[in-house]
């Protein structure tokens, strides 16, 4: 059973799709209890393209863990579309993770024996769907990032653009709510990332809610609000009222030649 927030609907609730609250998370190392968040609080309405931002130890990555329910907070709420994050058994966290949020990571996470097909038909086997269906679904998640002509290439025949393209697929195919996507230009060059910042905006665009961890000032330019941790707490959110539009920087960055790249 997955647990429902007991208030009454309203429109300001139906839009809000993410709400934490004085969320704390403690380790312990040893004696040493280490701090990773200290009472933080975010609200994320739907249809956001927010950039999380911060230094190294700052808190980001403990933030983004919990967001993606791969980790409970030690005190404070989440709910998630109204589901109360902190009260769902491990097999309840799975099916939120499978069915509401898309995860995209740095390094990919392809699987290099199967094709990009077989890559983002993935999600779909914890499904009770059809083979046709599920095939179905995974070509149309790669026609919306512009691979419908790589849907039997292996990641190694693939450049890193088209890899990280296909994990965007992946990410989309079971239509979730939320998409987390993990420092997704790290391994990518400048003009790769900008491609793939694209596919970012435009998802937004047609009203997919994008998070993203970033170290680099110039890729979260291109989201609609900026939340900066340090030391466990939220140092500034505030709205980046001039975002950069991916198809505008392209047009000033050379051509790269994707077939040459994966041939290489």
């Amino acid at each position: 059973m997955i647990h429902e927030l007991d208030t009454a609907p309203s429109q300001q609730q139906d839009s809000l799709l993410i709400q934490i609250d004085h969320l704390t998370k403690v380790y312990q190392l040893g004696e040493v209890d280490v701090h990773a968040l200290r009472g933080v609080s975010v609200h994320v309405t739907k249809g956001e393209f927010v950039a999380i931002m911060g230094a190294s130890g700052s808190g980001k990555s403990t933030f983004m863990n919990i967001l993606g329910c791969l980790d409970k907070p030690s005190k404070g709420s989440y709910f998630l579309e109204g589901i109360d994050v902190a009260k769902l058994s491990r097999d309840e966290l799975a099916a939120i993770r499978n069915l509401k949020i898309g995860f995209v990571f740095q390094g990919f996470n392809l699987l290099s024996r199967t094709s990009a097909l077989e890559n983002v038909e993935l999600p779909l086997f914890y499904c009770s769907i059809s083979n046709k269906l599920r095939k179905s679904k995974a070509i149309e998640a790669l026609e919306r990032v512009n691979l419908a002509d790589r849907v039997h290439h292996y990641p190694n025949q693939l450049s890193g653009g088209q890899q990280q393209r296909v994990a965007i697929a992946r990410a989309l195919v079971n239509d979730p709510s939320i998409i987390l996507a993990d420092e997704p230009t790290g391994n990518l060059d400048s003009r790769t990332s900008v491609e793939v910042m694209g596919i970012f905006q435009e998802l937004n665009n047609n009203g997919i809610t994008v998070i993203l961890v970033t170290h680099e000032p110039d890729i979260a330019q291109f989201a609609k609000r900026h939340i900066v941790f340090r030391d466990g707490k939220i140092k500034s959110d505030k709205i980046n009222t001039n975002p950069k539009v991916a198809s505008e920087v392209l047009k000033d960055l050379p051509a790269i030649d994707e077939d040459e790249e994966a041939a290489a």
